[in-house]
């Protein structure tokens, strides 16, 4: 079977029953197919194309982020959208990560995913497996945040990781329509905190 992707917007394709291995094949044949994305858990393959859009937001976010962990002296490793595994039984490739404390960690202590289709709960339930600390997802214009507690992810109003963050300041300058401009809004901000 053969399906064409559009890569000027999202789109999602989900096929279940599929093997680990079967998976590493699939993975493999998509190595080089930039603006797209595959994700594994419990037999269940995620294909998902990225458009124009979602990836602007992205890297805004991943801009505005490493702005304040600047300003702030926070050391961090900005760890893009690298694929994430627990062997045979999940793979997932964020939008954005960082490991925060270390500018040599590999283990994402943040994670930011921009859902422009459903599914922040399949989500949660792979970085569960993963053992992401915060999971932030930016929707429909709004984040919403969760930290991993024992019995999984709680939903939280302001960031355990970077609780001096406001994550108002941070939506409203990724909402803004020049780019350069919410950069320097939020330099501002940040200055005057």
């Amino acid at each position: 079977m053969t399906v064409a992707l559009d890569k000027t917007k999202n789109q999602r394709l989900v096929h279940s029953g599929m093997s680990w291995q079967q998976f590493k094949l699939l993975q493999e044949s998509f190595a080089d197919s930039p603006g797209i994305r595959l994700a594994y858990y419990k037999g269940q393959v995620e294909i998902l194309t990225l458009s124009p859009d979602h990836e602007s937001i992205s890297r805004m976010i991943a801009f505005l982020l490493c702005q304040y962990f600047l300003n702030k002296n926070i050391e961090f490793n900005p760890l893009g959208s690298f694929t994430q595994e627990k062997e045979q039984e999940v793979s997932a490739q964020v939008d954005e990560s960082f490991a925060i404390g270390s500018s040599t960690a590999t283990k994402p202590d943040l994670v930011v995913e921009v859902i422009f289709t459903s599914g922040s709960d399949r989500f949660l339930e792979r970085y569960k497996v993963l053992g992401v600390p915060e999971v932030w997802f930016w929707e429909d214009g709004l984040f919403r945040l969760y930290r991993l507690r024992e019995s999984g992810y709680d939903r939280i109003e302001r960031s355990e990781i970077l609780p001096d963050l406001d994550i108002n300041l941070l939506t409203r300058c990724v909402m803004m329509a020049s780019k350069l401009e919410g950069l320097k809004v939020f330099q501002q901000e940040i200055d005057r905190a």
